[in-house]
């Protein structure tokens, strides 16, 4: 019985090393006022706009589990070409939650990388963002970190890898 057993793990570790995912493709975030939101990623934040356009139709009601969607959606990158897609349900808005945090069940922040965190929480806190607190440092020294919060208060983490 155990040569038995032991194919059928041997064979389930196998499938389970098979490659699925080739990388990340994008962070889809729900904003309620898109010009707020791209003052905050493209102004602020300085994530460049490589695309602009609104949906509807079969397609997205059918990938959104929605009926009747029409939604704006901007695509922004990085320098290093990471994306964000920001999303405003036209057909479906609904408010942001109330006191959102960290802890919360769900995609709870995202991070980007930064040369100098000390320069952009000051640029940015003097903007209005608001913070958790000042940048601090990882107990293994490795990076400075912060977080803020975007218009809607989604969790935007600041990292400086020292």
């Amino acid at each position: 019985m155990w040569p038995f057993c032991r194919k059928l793990l041997m064979n389930a570790w196998t499938e389970r090393k098979k490659k699925v995912l080739t990388g990340i493709r994008h962070t889809g975030i729900v904003v309620t006022d898109m010009v707020k939101a791209l003052t905050f990623y493209r102004d602020l934040l300085g994530l460049k706009v490589v695309k602009d356009f609104s949906e509807e139709g079969d397609y997205i009601d059918s990938i959104s589990g929605l009926t009747g969607v029409r939604v704006r959606m901007v695509k922004l990158t990085t320098d290093d070409g990471s994306m964000i897609e920001l999303l405003q349900y036209l057909s479906h808005p609904s408010e942001a939650p109330d006191n959102q945090q960290l802890c919360d069940i769900g995609c709870s922040h995202v991070a980007f990388a930064v040369d100098n965190i000390e320069k952009e929480y000051a640029r940015l806190l003097k903007s209005g963002v608001s913070f958790n607190c000042s940048p601090y440092i990882s107990p293994d020294g490795y990076a400075k970190v912060t977080f803020c919060a975007d218009p809607d208060g989604a969790r935007i983490e600041l990292v400086e890898v020292l």
